[in-house]
Order: structure tokens, then C-alpha cells, then sequence
């Protein structure tokens, strides 16, 4: 896998493990909207925009709009008692090394860029990357390749010449539809669903580059 030229990480559970944090905050927005809910419907909301998310799902908040109810999610981040984030093993020792050996590298998250921006400053790794792709800066969030295609036009690479890192079904779909080789991480989904990645591993210190497929 010589052609491998650059590598595109998605953010949540792929370099940072924020998942239960974020199922504990869209957990929380059903049930003081006392709408129903159960672990699999938020389990599956792992990879996608918050928005497309809430609009698919509009129908259990009468009166309400995406808008109010994305704000509304967000604004349980602060609440004191969520699960700390804390990096997915091996995470930035792989970055920090990729960076030396200056591989291209690019991020491409379906969080908005404020939020993004804060973990890649928590994980020390922001100065490191050429391109970072959030939910403001495409109209069609994962599984679209849409932004993994903006990321490898950023980096001057095809997508074809580049890797990216996932751990939800959404973002795999969304690299393979754009082209690229994929690495599916089970932070936050077993195996199987993730059986559309070129490799799967538990964590980042498996890998060596370029991945061995």
C-alpha cells in the first residue's frame, strides 16, 4: 500500500471517545421532551449531523423545530455529571507520528466546528492537521462522502490515495462511497457493523504506515 499518500480521521470515537458523553446528552433531550427512545436509536445516531438526525425524527417533538432542539441537545454539554472524553488509545501517539513522518493529514467530523475545534485543542493535535471538514462546511453530512471529498481536495490527494479512520457505519459508508480505503475502529460499534471497512481494529496502536489492508 505504497499509494497511500495522506490520512483523514474521523473526531468523535475515532480519536476522541466522546460516545457516552453524547448518548448521555441525546438521551437527555427525549426525556425531558418526553419523547420515547431506546439505546439502539441512539446508538444509531453515532457518525451523523445532529440536524439530519433531529429532522428525521421531528415527528416526535410536535411543535418543535431542529434548530431549538440541536441547541437544546448542545446545551446539555455542560452539565456537570456527563461522562468525561478521553482519547481513544493510541490516538494521538498515531497522529503525532504521522506528522513527523508528514503524512497529510485531515479530520472530518459531523460535530460543528466550535465543538471540533475544542477537542482537537483538548487532544493537542489541531496545529498537526492541514484540513479539518465539519458539519458547517458541507450540505450533506456522513454517510455522503461529501466531506471526506472535500478533505482529500484540501490535502491535493485522490481519494483513492488516502485512508480514513472510522468507528460508525455512517463515516465508513461515507469513505467508501468517496473511494477511499478505510480503517473501522470498535470504540463505539462491534465488529460486524463495521464490516464495510477495508480492516477493522479495536484501537489506533494496532496500526503501523501505511495500514496493511
Amino acid at each position: 500500500m505504497r499509494d497511500m499518500k495522506a490520512a483523514v480521521f474521523d473526531l468523535d470515537g475515532t480519536l476522541i471517545d466522546t460516545e457516552p458523553r453524547n448518548q448521555v446528552m441525546w438521551a437527555r433531550l427525549f426525556e425531558v421532551n418526553g419523547a420515547p427512545y431506546d439505546r439502539a436509536l441512539i446508538s444509531s445516531f453515532a457518525g451523523r449531523r445532529g440536524g439530519e438526525v433531529l429532522a428525521d425524527l421531528l415527528h416526535l417533538f410536535p411543535g418543535r423545530t431542529v434548530g431549538d432542539l440541536f441547541a437544546e441537545a448542545v446545551s446539555y454539554g455542560n452539565d456537570p455529571d456527563l461522562p468525561v472524553a478521553e482519547p481513544v488509545k493510541g490516538a494521538v501517539e498515531l497522529v503525532t507520528e504521522l506528522h513527523r513522518l508528514r503524512v497529510p493529514l485531515a479530520v472530518v467530523t459531523s460535530g460543528i466546528r466550535p465543538y471540533a475545534e475544542g477537542l482537537l485543542a483538548l487532544l493537542g493535535i489541531g496545529a498537526m492537521l492541514q484540513v479539518v471538514v465539519t458539519a458547517n462546511d458541507v450540505t450533506d453530512g456522513k454517510p455522503h462522502p461529501e466531506g471526506y471529498l472535500a478533505a482529500c481536495r484540501g490535502l491535493g490527494v485522490h481519494a483513492a490515495e488516502a485512508v480514513a479512520f472510522e468507528d460508525a457505519p455512517a463515516g465508513v459508508a461515507a469513505a467508501k462511497a468517496a473511494g477511499m480505503r478505510c480503517v473501522g475502529v470498535t470504540t463505539t460499534q462491534p465488529a460486524e457493523l463495521l464490516a464495510g471497512a477495508d480492516l477493522v481494529v479495536a484501537d489506533l496502536t494496532e496500526l503501523s504506515w501505511p495500514p496493511q489492508f
